[in-house]
């Protein structure tokens, strides 16, 4: 008898197991020995006044050179007959998504003159507001694998301040 009731216990715990719903944590996969990095997905600055204020300042003060949609010189890779490069594009088509935002700031304001470009120093003429808006506005014309490739640099150089 009691063989015959151990038979039926097991039989009856094996029937509820088997229909029991698998629990979230069955599911899950094993635990990783090693930790994987997330991918960086930046917030863009989508602040729409301060893109505007710089697309205005850009078109008084830098559309001359760099183009009106920041598309830079046609031959902005090739020295002048001045020994200067001509104004690169800015809208994600030249080197601009290379530098830092530091680096990018800076150059806007001391000029590239001393780097062998033809951008005169705006520290004078342009406010740090002002500077900012234009580099808010050029940058909003970058592509979001641009921009993640340049904040992802952004933050390194942050980090290493290089």
């Amino acid at each position: 008898m009691i063989y015959k009731l151990t038979g039926l216990l097991l039989m009856v715990a094996l029937i509820a197991g088997c229909s029991e719903e698998p629990s979230a944590k069955s599911m899950q996969p094993p635990e990783r020995k090693q930790m994987v990095m997330e991918e960086i997905i930046p917030v863009r600055n989508m602040d729409f006044s301060q893109i505007a204020r710089g697309g205005q300042i850009f078109n008084k003060n830098c559309a001359e050179c760099h183009g009106p949609a920041g598309q830079g010189a046609d031959n902005w890779r090739q020295k002048g007959s001045d020994g200067r490069f001509p104004a690169p594009p800015l809208n994600g088509t030249g080197h601009a998504w290379h530098h830092p935002y530091a680096q990018l700031k800076q150059a806007i304001k001391d000029g590239t003159v001393n780097a062998g470009g033809s951008m005169p120093a705006w520290r004078e003429k342009l406010s740090e507001q002002d500077i900012e808006d234009v580099m808010a506005w050029f940058m909003s014309k970058w592509p979001d694998e641009l921009y993640t490739a340049w904040y992802k640099n952004n933050e390194k150089s942050k980090r290493t301040g290089s």
